[in-house]
C-alpha cells in the first residue's frame, strides 16, 4: 500500500477521534458535526465541482467525508470501528449519482 494512503488513513481516524472528544466535552453536538460534513459533501458533489468527473473520482473525493460521517454516527457511547470496517461500510451504503441512473 502507498505510504500516503496510510498517512491519510491515520489522519481520518485522528479527525474521527477528535470529533468524538468534541462531542463528549459538549463543544459540538454530533448533529452539528453531521451538518458540517453534509455541507462538505454537498460542496464536493455539486455541479460546479463534479462536472466532468467520473463516478469513481467523485467517490474518491467523497470517501473521507463519508467515512467521517459514519464515524460520527458512533458518537459517543460506542467504540470507534476500525478504519477497515468504516471503509467497508462506506462502500456498502454508497448510492449512485444522479447521472448514473
Amino acid at each position: 500500500m502507498n505510504v500516503a494512503n496510510l498517512q491519510l488513513e491515520g489522519l481520518l481516524m485522528a479527525v474521527a477521534s477528535i470529533n468524538q472528544v468534541l462531542v463528549r466535552k459538549g463543544v459540538l453536538t454530533a448533529e452539528e458535526i453531521d451538518i458540517a460534513l453534509r455541507k462538505a459533501e454537498a460542496g464536493e458533489t455539486g455541479e460546479e465541482r463534479s462536472n466532468g468527473m467520473s463516478a469513481s473520482s467523485r467517490d474518491a473525493v467523497n470517501f473521507p467525508i463519508r467515512l467521517l460521517e459514519l464515524a460520527n454516527q458512533c458518537q459517543p457511547e460506542t467504540d470507534m470501528p476500525s478504519f477497515s470496517k468504516l471503509a467497508r461500510m462506506v462502500g456498502q451504503i454508497k448510492e449512485p449519482y444522479n447521472d448514473q441512473m
